[in-house]
C-alpha cells in the first residue's frame, strides 16, 4: 500500500523535471492535417459544424441546453456526476459514492430520458440500490443535457429530455504540431485517504488516431460531517479508455471507441442505504462493471446535402452481489443482473438556405436478465425489447430574429416478457420549439413542447420474476414536456428564467409481488432563474430552482418515485471564479443551499403507514487554487477544500432521507484534495 501511495501520489511530481526538460527538447514533428490540406468551396449552401447536445443530437432553438464544455470540465475537475453538475440546480444527483448515484432532470430520473454515451444508448436499470450510470469523470470531454423537450433525433424514450456524455479525443489532448503526447496524474483526499492515478498516451500518423487511458482509485471509508465512519464507503474503482480512428484525405472518418469502468468493493447491504433486515450481514461485496463500445462514422467535409453520421454501438451494465438469508444469515447464493444494448443509427443532415433537416432511421436490441442460482430456488426471468424508428428534424432560420425547430418520430416496438409472451406496438411522437429575440443582442423568449411515445421499457434486474403475469400487456408509456422561458445579455451579464412540466403516463414501475404491469402518472413541474457575469478573467453566476413531483396525484416520496422522480424542493447554487494569466493562476468555488422542505411528510396511497420526515435545509461551501507555472505549462498542481465547514447532510436527491428509521448516506466531511498532472 505504501508504495502504491508514493506512486499515486508522487508520479506526477516525480516525473516534472524529467518531462518538462524532455518535452522542451522534443522535436516538433508536424501532423498531416487533412482538414487544413482541402477546404470545399462547394454549393452555395453554407455547411455548418455539428453542434451534437443532449443524446448525439443537434441542439434545438427554443429548448434549453445544460452544456458542461471541456473547459469548464477541466475548470471543475469533478470525481463523480455530483461534481460534473455543481452550479446546475436543474440536474440534482443523489448518492453519495458514485456506484449508487443518480440522475435527475427537473426532477425526472434519466431512466426516462434518452441518455447516451458517444451516440451509443444506454440500459442501465440494473438495481433499484445501485445507480443508473457508473461513470468517471476523467474520461470525458462534454456533458449536455436538454431537459423537458428533445428533439426527434435524440432517440426513443426521451421523456423528459435527453442527457449525452462525450469522451476526449486524441483532438482535445494532442497538442498543436505534435505526433504524440501523455499525461500522468495522481490525487490524494485526505477524508477516505484515497488516492487516484491516471495515465495517458495518445497520438496521430497520417490518418491514423490512437489513444489509451487509464484511470485507478483506491481507498477507505469516509467520514462525515459529524466524525462518523460511513461504512461501505470505500474506492476500488479502474476505468479505462481506448480510441483508434482513421481519417481519408477526402474527409471520410471511422472511429472505434471503448469505455469501461469497474467498482468493486464492500457496501452496505443495500448499497445506497443503511437498511437491514433480520440477521443480514451489515456490508456485502458489490461488483458493479459498465462498458461501452462504439463505432462511428462520419463526413469531416461536408457538402450541401451530404453529411452521413452512422453509429453502431454495444453497452452493457452488470451488477454482482451475494444473497444472504433473512433468517439466519448464512450466504444463499450469488445474484447476477445484466442489462445489454444493441443499437444504432444511420442519418444524414440535409444543409439548406435556412437552417437543416436531419433525417434518419435508428434501432435498438436491450436484454435486461438475472442470474440467481440458489439450489431449489433458481430464478433466471428476463425480458427484451427491440425497436426499429424513422425520424426527421427540422433546425430553421427564418428570419434574423426568429429560430425555429420541429421534428417527428415513429416507433415500432417488439417486446417479450419473462414468460416468453411478445407485444408488439407501434406509436408517433412530436416536438416543436422555438425562439425569438424580443430585443435583438439582448432579450430572447423561447419555448417547447414535445409528446413522445416510448414503448414499454424493460423491467429491472432484480425484480425481475419469471411467474409474473402480463395479461393484457404492458401500456406503452406516453409523455407530454413544455418549457417556457427568457433570457437577456447585456456587457458580459446574463439573466435567465424559465418554467417546465413533464407529465408522463403509464410509467412503468413493475414489482416481484405486485406484478409485471403496475404503473404510475408521474407529473414533474418547477421554475428555475438565474443571473450572471462574466468578464473574461472572471465569473460569477447563481441559479435557484423550485422543482415538485406527483405520482398519481400525490406528492411523490424516494420509495414510490424510484425510476421515477424523487422529491427535490428548492436549491440555490453559486458558482465563482477568477484567472490571473500572468502567474499561470486559478481561483474558483461553489456553494449549495438545500431549503428545508415538508412536502414528504404527506403519505402516498402506495405506502399509507411508514413515518415520513421532512427534508432539513444544508449548506455546503467547496473552493479550489489551481497553478500551471508560466515556465512549466505542462505542469499543474491543484488543491480543493470541500464542505469546509464540515456539514453534516445527505444530498436532496438521495433515497431514504424522507422516512423515519431509515439512515442515508451522509455525504463526506470537510475533505482536502491535492492533484498533480504533467503532460509529455
Amino acid at each position: 500500500m505504501a508504495a502504491y501511495r508514493h506512486l499515486s501520489l508522487g508520479t506526477a511530481l516525480s516525473l516534472v523535471f524529467l518531462m518538462s526538460s524532455a518535452t522542451a527538447g522534443l522535436a516538433q514533428s508536424q501532423v498531416d492535417d487533412p482538414q487544413a490540406a482541402e477546404t470545399e468551396a462547394g454549393d452555395e449552401v453554407t455547411v455548418l459544424p455539428r453542434l451534437d447536445v443532449g443524446a448525439g443530437a443537434e441542439g434545438t432553438a427554443g429548448t434549453k441546453v445544460i452544456a458542461i464544455t471541456k473547459e469548464e470540465l477541466e475548470r471543475k475537475q469533478p470525481t463523480d456526476l455530483q461534481e460534473i453538475f455543481a452550479g446546475e440546480p436543474a440536474v440534482a444527483v443523489g448518492g453519495a459514492i458514485p456506484s449508487t448515484q443518480k440522475l435527475y432532470v427537473n426532477g425526472v430520473d434519466e431512466t426516462n430520458l434518452a441518455v447516451t454515451v458517444d451516440g451509443s444508448r444506454q440500459n442501465n436499470k440494473v438495481f433499484h440500490h445501485n445507480g443508473t450510470y457508473l461513470l468517471d469523470p476523467a474520461l470525458l470531454k462534454a456533458v449536455t443535457v436538454q431537459p423537458g423537450v428533445a428533439p426527434a433525433d435524440a432517440g426513443p424514450g426521451a421523456f423528459a429530455g435527453s442527457i449525452g456524455f462525450e469522451t476526449v479525443d486524441v483532438d482535445d489532448l494532442l497538442q498543436p504540431g505534435r505526433a504524440f503526447g501523455g499525461f500522468v496524474s495522481g490525487t490524494w483526499d485526505t477524508n477516505s485517504n484515497t488516492f487516484v492515478t491516471g495515465v495517458s498516451g495518445y497520438g496521430r500518423h497520417g490518418g491514423f488516431e490512437y489513444l489509451g487511458f487509464l484511470n485507478y482509485s483506491e481507498g477507505g471509508n469516509y467520514e462525515a460531517g459529524n466524525g462518523e465512519e460511513m461504512l461501505g464507503t470505500g474506492t476500488n474503482l479502474i476505468s479505462g479508455l481506448g480510441k483508434v480512428a482513421y481519417e481519408t484525405l477526402g474527409g471520410h472518418r471511422f472511429e472505434l471507441s471503448h469505455e469501461q469502468v469497474r467498482d468493486d468493493d464492500l457496501r452496505p447491504y443495500r448499497a445506497n442505504v443503511y437498511i437491514n433486515i433480520r440477521n443480514e450481514p451489515v456490508l456485502r461485496q458489490y461488483t458493479l462493471d459498465r462498458q461501452n463500445t462504439v463505432f462511428t462514422y462520419t463526413v469531416d467535409k461536408p457538402a450541401g446535402w451530404w453529411d452521413p453520421k452512422v453509429v453502431l454501438a454495444y453497452s452493457r451494465t452488470q451488477v454482482e452481489t451475494p444473497v444472504y438469508s433473512r433468517g439466519s444469515g448464512d450466504f444463499l447464493a450469488p445474484s447476477i443482473g445484466a442489462t445489454e444494448s444493441f443499437n444504432g443509427k444511420v442519418e444524414n443532415r440535409f444543409n439548406l438556405d435556412l437552417g437543416s433537416v436531419t433525417a434518419g432511421v435508428d434501432f435498438y436490441s436491450d436484454r435486461a436478465n438475472l442470474d440467481y442460482s440458489e439450489p431449489g430456488a433458481e430464478e433466471h426471468p428476463e425480458e427484451k425489447a427491440r425497436n426499429v424508428g424513422a425520424y426527421a428534424q427540422a433546425r430553421l432560420e427564418p428570419t434574423d430574429r426568429a429560430r425555429l425547430s420541429f421534428g417527428g418520430r415513429v416507433d415500432n416496438q417488439w417486446f417479450t416478457g419473462t414468460d416468453g409472451s411478445e407485444w408488439k406496438n407501434v406509436g408517433v411522437s412530436g416536438n416543436v420549439s422555438g425562439e425569438y429575440d424580443l430585443v435583438p443582442d439582448f432579450l430572447t423568449a423561447k419555448a417547447g413542447a414535445s409528446r413522445v411515445w416510448g414503448g414499454v421499457p424493460l423491467a429491472e434486474n432484480f425484480i425481475q420474476n419469471p411467474a409474473w403475469d402480463y395479461g393484457d400487456g404492458p401500456s406503452p408509456v406516453t409523455s407530454v414536456s413544455l418549457t417556457a422561458g427568457l433570457e437577456a445579455h447585456w456587457n458580459g451579464f446574463s439573466v435567465e428564467a424559465g418554467v417546465f412540466q413533464s407529465d408522463i403516463r403509464n410509467a412503468r414501475s413493475a414489482n416481484y409481488t405486485d406484478g409485471a404491469t403496475r404503473s404510475y402518472d408521474l407529473y414533474s413541474w418547477g421554475w428555475e432563474v438565474g443571473a450572471g457575469y462574466d468578464w473574461g478573467t472572471g465569473y460569477v453566476t447563481a441559479k435557484y430552482a423550485d422543482i415538485s413531483g406527483e405520482v398519481d396525484g400525490v406528492a411523490a416520496d424516494s420509495e414510490v418515485g424510484r425510476y421515477l422522480t424523487t422529491p427535490l424542493g428548492q436549491i440555490v447554487m453559486l458558482t465563482a471564479g477568477w484567472r490571473h494569466e500572468p502567474w499561470g493562476l486559478t481561483l474558483g468555488g461553489d456553494a449549495e443551499f438545500g431549503l428545508e422542505s415538508d412536502a414528504t411528510l404527506v403519505k402516498h396511497p402506495s405506502d399509507p403507514t411508514s413515518d415520513k420526515l421532512p427534508l432539513p435545509a444544508y449548506q455546503v461551501f467547496n473552493a479550489f487554487a489551481e497553478w500551471t507555472p508560466p515556465s512549466r505549462q505542462n505542469l499543474t498542481l491543484r488543491l480543493e477544500a470541500r464542505n469546509i465547514f464540515d456539514e453534516t447532510y445527505t444530498s436532496r436527491a438521495s433515497y431514504g432521507q424522507d422516512f423515519n428509521g431509515v439512515k442515508p448516506h451522509f455525504e463526506p466531511g470537510r475533505t482536502f484534495r491535492l492533484n498533480a498532472r504533467v503532460e509529455f
